[in-house]
């Protein structure tokens, strides 16, 4: 057992702000995300939906190809000022134009339909481990990192899925261009010679290396130019998120806030956010004009370059107006597929910012008790029904070690037993240590083997939304109780008013008071009976008559059920409880 904190060092990769997967770098990122999205059971049909869009992609380059043909007879019977070839070449163009509108609607079905099932499959998984038993609590718990999940797994995931589909069907399209085009260009300047100092060289597919030279340029600059928006917008999605948070806390709060008549802090405080998201945007847009300069003024250049590197083959004599147009069609399809990365390079860098952030949240929901500073666990065992052992239990925080006075306690069905906390001591860090929710410290734990225990936690329970009768029963189903135990669980905590609404779907935590949603939390361990309850210092929040009826209840309908409270020193004296546990303060650092 460790004499120290064990704390994890400052500088550890578990320290960086968007976790591990920041050091990952972009394939672990990539392959992070595509391990988890093949995982989830959509993989068969992407694959299916991928080698579609490579054939719809193929198709159109092959159509694209034949359009780029069609300029030569097209433009040299404009030349030859020949009606009836042109009408002719009209007809030819109508046919390839109305292939490549069927084959574009094909290509962007599919896209969606491949957005839908990426995100399909990255938000199931997502959130089926957000969702495994405590997860998402020590997620929360962990730092930065579990801060706004809702953001990372819903707009995140989202943007996520939609970029990576359009850049991947874009990086497909214009591979598959360049390398159908370039071909095209190599035979048109196959031959190519320029005259310098009185002598010829030979430069064997001229189109090819101008288009490749131009758009490389393009990319070094952008790159150069561009570089910071990567973080400017993960700096963006992190501040837009806290905004959100607040936004959504203020909604949940309204009654506190209007009787404390906080609205003018709360609206400090959400302005003090608006203004974060606001300064974040406006690096952004610094960045994003700066690019802007090197994406529209490449976009300029490239309405005049194709004419200008086809031009020495055309008044050399070697292609006619109408190849001049088809050389030039070449070279603009060529340079546009090499310039994807200049013309996505701001929604490259917004991919990447929304990769890390979805990455990173997908490593901590895998890595979350590695994410916590502690080095040191308690170990949590399953052993005999009927009883509950602790032994030598210490609890680590940010504050020191607190420990359990008894160093071995066993607690059997039926014992009611109290647990009070010297001043200083961290009573709901040890509900949740009981709990399996904060395992670092040290020592044992050991739960009875199939028997279930029920948590009530400080502060108002936890009412999801749905009938009285699913807010009673949960988790479990309301077929797992009969019927008639639902109004006699209300009429035991005096909730008799609530019978008539046992089938009303409502947001409970808010058509009742705190009271009475505290006497329907104990309304359903009247109901599910659980063999263990275990309380973190709700008995001292009751009123008298609550009170006495919650003790009657655990005195006839509940006689076998173990209870152990993290209460106040006041209730030691209550003969309700027949044993006290004392919670202190370690003398040492550990």
């Amino acid at each position: 057992m460790p004499d120290t904190l064990n704390r994890k060092t400052e500088g550890t990769p578990h320290a960086a702000p968007e976790g591990d997967a920041v050091a990952q770098g972009l394939f672990r990122q990539v392959g992070l995300i595509t391990r988890a999205i093949a995982g989830s059971g959509v993989g068969k049909t992407l694959v299916f939906l991928i080698i579609g869009l490579f054939l719809i992609i193929v198709a159109t380059a092959y159509g694209q190809i034949r359009l780029n043909a069609w300029n030569k007879p097209f433009y040299d019977a404009i030349s030859r000022r020949d009606l009836h070839d042109f009408l002719r070449q009209l007809g030819v163009f109508a046919i390839i134009a109305f292939g490549l509108l069927v084959l574009n609607v094909a290509q962007k079905w599919l896209g969606e339909m491949l957005k839908l099932k990426l995100r399909d499959g990255l938000l199931h998984d997502l959130v089926r481990d957000w969702m495994l038993p405590r997860r998402a609590f020590q997620l929360a718990n962990a730092g930065a990192m579990g801060v706004n999940p809702d953001q990372r797994m819903h707009e995140d995931a989202r943007k996520l899925c939609e970029l990576s589909s359009d850049l991947g069907m874009g990086l497909l399209q214009a591979s598959i261009l360049f390398a159908s085009f370039a071909g095209i260009l190599w035979g048109l300047s196959h031959d190519f010679v320029f005259r310098f100092a009185d002598r010829d060289y030979a430069v064997p597919g001229f189109m090819v290396w101008a288009a490749v030279v131009y758009a490389g340029l393009g990319s070094l600059v952008s790159y150069w130019v561009g570089g910071s928006l990567i973080n400017r917008n993960s700096e963006r999605y992190a501040r837009e998120a806290d905004l959100r948070f607040s936004l959504v806390r203020v909604n949940e709060h309204l009654d506190g806030i209007s009787l404390a008549g906080g609205e003018p802090d709360e609206r400090r405080r959400i302005e003090l956010h608006i203004g974060n998201v606001l300064v974040a945007t406006r690096r952004l847009v610094r960045g994003l004009t700066n690019l802007t300069w090197v994406t529209a003024g490449f976009g300029w250049i490239a309405i005049v370059a194709p004419i200008l590197v086809a031009a020495p083959i055309y008044f050399a004599g070697k292609i006619s107006f109408g190849g001049l147009m088809m050389a030039a069609a070449a070279f603009t399809q060529a340079q546009s597929s090499l310039r994807w990365f200049v013309d996505n390079f701001s929604v490259i860098a917004d991919w990447r910012a929304t990769l890390l952030r979805v990455a990173s949240f997908r490593y901590a929901l895998t890595h979350t008790e590695e994410l916590r500073e502690f080095d040191s666990r308690i170990n949590y065992a399953e052993g005999e029904p009927g009883a509950i052992t602790i032994s030598n239990l210490r609890i680590v925080s940010a504050a020191g070690w607190d420990l359990l006075k008894e160093k071995n306690v066993v607690v059997r069905a039926g014992e009611r037993l109290l647990v009070i906390g010297a001043p200083g001591t961290g009573k709901t860090l040890l509900f949740r240590a009981l709990a399996g929710l904060w395992p670092w410290g040290a020592g044992d734990i050991t739960y009875p083997k199939d028997e279930p225990i029920f948590y009530l936690p400080r502060g108002t329970p936890y009412l999801p939304r749905g009938t009285l009768r699913e807010v009673l029963a949960y988790p479990l189903k309301v077929e797992n109780f009969e019927p008639a135990g639902f109004a006699h669980a209300l009429r035991r905590l005096g909730l008799e008013r609530l019978e008539s609404q046992l089938d009303t779907t409502s947001r409970w935590d808010r058509e009742l008071s705190q009271d009475e949603q505290t006497s329907l939390a104990f309304a359903r361990i009247v109901l599910q009976r659980p063999s263990w309850v275990l309380i973190d210092d709700t008995f001292g929040s009751l009123d008298d008559e609550t009170l006495e009826r919650v003790t009657d209840v655990f005195a006839n309908e509940l006689e076998r059920t173990a209870l152990i409270n993290i209460g106040r020193a006041a209730q030691a004296r209550d003969p309700f409880f027949s044993s006290v546990l004392h919670l202190v303060k370690s003398a040492g650092k550990g």
